[in-house]
């Protein structure tokens, strides 16, 4: 990324099949980036929009890294159309705001990411890209959702747990997270609750540490 880049946010309306859903681009002008990001936030029903703030953090992150970043709400969520479609129509979804970014930059390398309900979405999508650099999971919701398919899917998995999270219980991950394909790592951020209040900078040097190697290649 050049350091004359300037940041913009700009407002985008993605075309889902529930309607339009509302979304937040951003990037760096000028030029076209070498790297994209998605990420999803977590569950519509417990108050997760896209200004969650770690799924802000993450995508600040992912930005500051070089990234073109994406975050969009999900059908029924904030000016999103369409209602709650638990996990079903919230993947479609997810695929629409992929595709966009992948017509709008089809050279860039891309990353997906997700927070809580929001890496179940990204878990199930990432199994079925053939085009993603690298997942990252962040408070993986073991105890409500199935993610027995990233035992198969050999997609690059990077996983962020609070040690403290008492919503997504690190003991749960820690069960699971030995039948899991290759390649995948897992950071632990010590004292870290599900929503890392006052944690948030450690979350963002996780996500750095697990991103840079391959920013650094961008």
């Amino acid at each position: 990324m050049s350091e004359h880049a300037a940041p913009r946010l700009t407002p985008v309306t993605l075309h889902g099949s529930a309607g339009e859903l509302e979304a937040l681009l951003q990037t760096h002008d000028p030029g076209e980036p070498q790297v994209t990001a998605v990420v999803l936030h977590p569950h519509p029903l417990y108050g997760g929009t896209l200004h969650n703030k770690v799924t802000h953090r993450v995508a600040s992150t992912f930005h500051g890294l070089g990234a073109a970043v994406l975050r969009f709400n999900s059908r029924g969520v904030g000016k999103s159309a369409g209602a709650y479609d638990h996990g079903v129509g919230e993947l479609d979804d997810a695929r629409t705001a992929w595709a966009y970014v992948r017509e709008r930059w089809p050279n860039a390398r891309r990353w997906l990411a997700g927070f809580s309900f929001g890496s179940w979405i990204a878990a199930r999508l990432g199994a079925e890209l053939h085009d993603a650099e690298r997942l990252l999971l962040v408070a993986p919701p073991i105890h409500r959702n199935d993610f027995s398919l990233l035992r198969r899917a050999t997609i690059d998995k990077r996983v962020i747990q609070g040690t403290a999270d008492d919503v997504c219980k690190p003991q749960l991950l820690h069960a699971e997270w030995p039948y899991w394909a290759e390649p995948k790592r897992l950071v632990e951020v010590e004292g870290a609750g599900h929503f890392f209040d006052r944690k948030l900078e450690q979350l963002a040097t996780a996500v750095r540490e697990q991103f840079e190697d391959v920013a650094a290649t961008a």
